[in-house]
């Protein structure tokens, strides 16, 4: 149950590619995994029908999800309302993932069965109320195979209780890492992250690579003159600020170029080179996105739910086409549409070989070839000017890239 589909996309994303991209923990989150979890045993529905005159779902109702793949649980705690018109709102929260609320788009308890529904992360749930109205066996379908979920009625006193929203950070503070580990990363393990967990800041599974890239907003293709581990030593790194508060995706940027200068030992100049990139512009009939009219310090979103199946929230399109370059290109992609709002868009699309290079081979195929399947999205360049009223095309453009003078192993911890 993740919050940036966050940490559990196992084969299709291992955790949710959070980067500079997808710094957001308010919205980047994803409730369990999508294709690797096992198959849920069948399950045998109360014998008996609970009497729905005298039991109601409303109420505090709590269980604990078990991702077997990750041998991770998540606890979940779900608040039941019943509304003058006598529908019913469910809220859910994922107390280990950060407990943000997340309202169901839709609830309905009949004859003792409960569903609801949360379409902005496609999740599901089934389950039957037992007669003595105290117990609910369900599953939870989030992807193609359903996982238990069983919850129990509870009250407000014995409740798990729900983490408090990290506060953020000033927004003219200048944080660097206080106390921070960087560490090998454990062989095997598939997808990158870049992340919060409370006050920690944290990447998996990063090269040298992805950690200049999120620093500075760059594509590999930008680094010049680099060593030839780069791309291949990995690394965990998990730090906490100096400053009070959750940092914003600008000041863990921050963070992680002072990283990289004390413990990298990392010079650089900057230059400009002709290079071959993706260019956004808008397509013709104009942009086909929602404004954001949500604060900036609320956070934002840039996560997928699976290769070519992308959410983002209260983004600018630089900030897309900078998620875009980090996590799915394979060339830098610069914004020539002049927008500078901010939006909400989901982009479904099937991608081609040229997309999430890093991510094949050791997490399998990324997506089933479109003619696989005749009801798969289109490609990106075709999903795009549908979808948002954009247009992505490779060109020339004059772009950053950064040299490098001098760069060392990191320093023991």
């Amino acid at each position: 149950m993740l919050a940036n589909k966050t940490e559990l996309m196992s084969k299709i994303y291992a955790c949710t590619i959070m980067r500079r991209w997808a710094i957001s923990a308010a919205v980047a989150f994803s409730l369990v995994t999508m294709d690797g979890a096992p198959k849920a045993k069948a399950q045998t529905a109360p014998a008996t029908t609970p009497d729905t005159a005298s039991t109601d779902i409303v109420g505090i109702w709590q269980g604990t999800l078990h991702i077997a793949q990750a041998n991770r649980d998540l606890r979940t705690e779900i608040k039941i309302a019943k509304a003058t018109d006598g529908s019913y709102k469910l809220t859910f929260y994922s107390i280990d993932q950060g407990g943000q609320p997340i309202v169901a788009s839709k609830t309905t308890f009949q004859s003792g069965a409960l569903l609801f529904t949360i379409d902005r992360i496609e999740g599901k749930y089934e389950g039957k109320m037992s007669a003595d109205g105290k117990t609910i066996t369900g599953t939870w379908t989030q992807g193609p195979n359903p996982i238990p979920l069983n919850l129990e009625r509870t009250t407000e006193e014995a409740a798990w209780p729900i983490p408090e929203p990290p506060k953020p950070m000033a927004a003219d503070a200048d944080p660097s890492f206080d106390v921070v580990t960087i560490k090998p990363s454990k062989p095997g393990t598939p997808g990158k992250l870049f992340t919060f967990r409370g006050r920690h800041a944290i990447t998996v599974n990063t090269n040298m690579h992805d950690l200049i890239a999120f620093a500075y907003g760059l594509h590999a293709k930008q680094i010049l003159g680099e060593p030839d581990w780069f791309g291949n030593d990995l690394f965990d790194i998990d730090g906490v600020p100096d400053v009070e508060g959750q940092p914003s995706s600008a000041q863990f940027r921050t963070m992680m170029q002072k990283l990289l200068a004390d413990r990298f030992q990392l010079k650089f100049h900057h230059d400009e080179r002709e290079l071959s990139v993706y260019i956004i512009t808008v397509a013709p009939g104009g942009p086909k996105l929602e404004k954001s009219d949500t604060p900036l310090s609320q956070g934002q979103g840039f996560f997928f739910r699976g290769f070519g199946d992308l959410n983002v929230t209260n983004q600018t399109i630089t900030d897309f086409a900078h998620g875009m370059q980090g996590a799915v290109m394979d060339k830098p992609v610069v914004d020539h549409t002049g927008l500078t709002d901010r939006y909400n868009f989901r982009l479904k699309w099937t991608p081609d070989d040229s997309q999430f290079g890093q991510f094949r081979g050791t997490n399998g195929p990324v997506q089933p070839p479109a003619g696989d399947n005749p009801n798969a999205p289109p490609s990106l360049y075709t999903a795009m000017p549908e979808q948002l009223g954009l247009k992505i095309e490779a060109g020339k453009a004059m772009d950053d890239v950064i040299v490098i003078d001098h760069v060392e192993k990191p320093s023991a911890n």
